[in-house]
């Protein structure tokens, strides 16, 4: 039945809402304890993987390169890992540094280190500048909001459209030479799904920004990660950075999280040579090297580009179905009701909700009551305050699909619940 919640008078709404309550205490009695806050791979994915354990056995294959994968040296990475990230990212090798299994740790030192040093155009210290600022598209990454709010940027909310960023608005705040930057997940975006169009992606690579150590925070973490259809190719930015002489504005950056194990994987930051020589002189103090032996046992299991996708065609089938069921029990539960907005993606790992506003935190604090486990509400915006109060991150990929099932139900419950809440009001 097609029932507006929205035009729903106060004893209309009074009426579902005892109906509906009388389920959610049902639910409540349950004792469930299903977690949908993070963007897990689910124990099934990390099986189709876990060859990756035994694929390097024999000592004599860890002479590569020309030295002992199992010693000191190669802060910037092994040359053959490098060359692997070069071919799925489509720079250069001599564009790239390998790291450990968080890109978000190298993302985090390059922040750190425009604080604390500056980058390689800056005339100072970031720390001694009197304001800076960072651009964050929103609905966005927390983690990437949390790392600039952690050294004292002010963080401007840019707003997200069907085809990445607002550019209008970001071509406008990059006059401001206090604005230092934008964090950017260019292709099926966390949480949307979006990704960003040609047009955007061009008149991101012309910014004429005010500050002229201004850094495009290009996280491609989803770059080989659909689950519908076939791989689609993106842009370089490296390339169209430097086209558009601004050679050493990018630093992008991916890693093996969802393709072997997030917690022992391998990451990359490509940018310009000149940027990848002035970081490594920083970095070349605060440790030798990351972990090489893990660098090749992946080489040698993700091959290259082409294999690699073979096994993110694995991944879909397990993923798959997962979004199928979201979508779907979205589409049954809600969309009859006009209350609420979801994104449908191809790829990426998250599903965003727009529920009616002011009630997000209230319907994810009846879903923690009833045992599932949600990203909490506000999360996707800076300083995790939507001003809203109507986004929510849907992570489907870690429980199994009966969970799933049972814990899409509980949330659809919930969202109704405080839509009636807000009418009733």
């Amino acid at each position: 039945m097609k029932m507006n919640y929205a035009s729903l008078t106060s004893a209309q709404a009074a009426e579902q809402y005892d109906k509906l309550q009388a389920e959610y205490e049902s639910w409540k009695a349950k004792n469930l304890k299903l977690n949908m806050a993070r963007g897990k791979p689910s124990s099934m994915q990390l099986d189709l993987v876990s060859d990756i354990l035994t694929v390097l056995q024999d000592p004599a294959e860890c002479h590569v390169d020309g030295l002992d994968a199992r010693n000191y040296g190669e802060l910037a990475g092994l040359r053959c890992a490098r060359e692997y990230w070069a071919d799925v990212l489509g720079c250069s090798w001599q564009e790239t540094f390998v790291g450990g299994a968080s890109s978000l740790t190298l993302m985090y030192d390059v922040i750190s280190k425009a604080f604390t040093h500056g980058l390689k155009n800056s005339e100072k210290p970031w720390c001694k500048e009197e304001v800076v600022k960072f651009l964050c598209p929103s609905p966005g990454y927390d983690r990437h909001f949390r790392i600039t709010q952690s050294f004292g940027a002010e963080l401007i909310t840019v707003p997200m459209t069907e085809n990445g960023p607002d550019m209008d608005m970001v071509e406008e705040l990059v006059k401001d030479p206090a604005v230092k930057g934008i964090w950017c997940v260019p292709k099926y975006s966390n949480p949307q799904g979006i990704t960003y169009s040609d047009e955007t992606i061009l008149r991101l690579a012309k910014l004429k920004p005010a500050a002229r150590d201004f850094v495009i925070m290009w996280d491609n973490a989803y770059c080989v990660h659909e689950f519908e259809g076939e791989f689609k190719p993106f842009a370089d930015m490296l390339a169209l950075c430097r086209e558009q002489g601004n050679g050493d504005m990018v630093y992008e950056f991916a890693s093996t999280s969802k393709i072997t194990f997030p917690g022992s994987g391998i990451s990359v930051m490509a940018s310009s040579e000149e940027n990848i020589a002035y970081m490594l002189k920083l970095m070349d103090v605060q440790m030798i090297s990351y972990d090489k032996v893990n660098q090749l046992r992946h080489v040698k299991y993700l091959k290259d580009k082409a294999h690699t996708l073979e096994i993110m065609k694995r991944h879909a089938g397990v993923m798959a179905p997962k979004f199928d069921l979201v979508l779907k029990t979205l589409d049954k539960e809600l969309a009859p009701l006009g209350f609420a907005s979801w994104n449908k993606p191809a790829g990426g790992y998250f599903v965003s909700l727009d529920t009616m506003p002011g009630t997000a935190k209230r319907a994810l604090k009846l879903c923690a009551e009833a045992g599932v486990t949600m990203t909490s509400a506000g999360a996707t915006y800076p300083y995790g305050i939507d001003p809203n109060d109507s986004n929510i991150r849907i992570a489907p990929s870690l429980p199994p699909l009966e969970k799933l099932e049972k814990a899409m139900q509980v949330f659809c419950l919930c969202l109704k619940l405080a839509a009636l809440e807000k009418v009733m009001a």
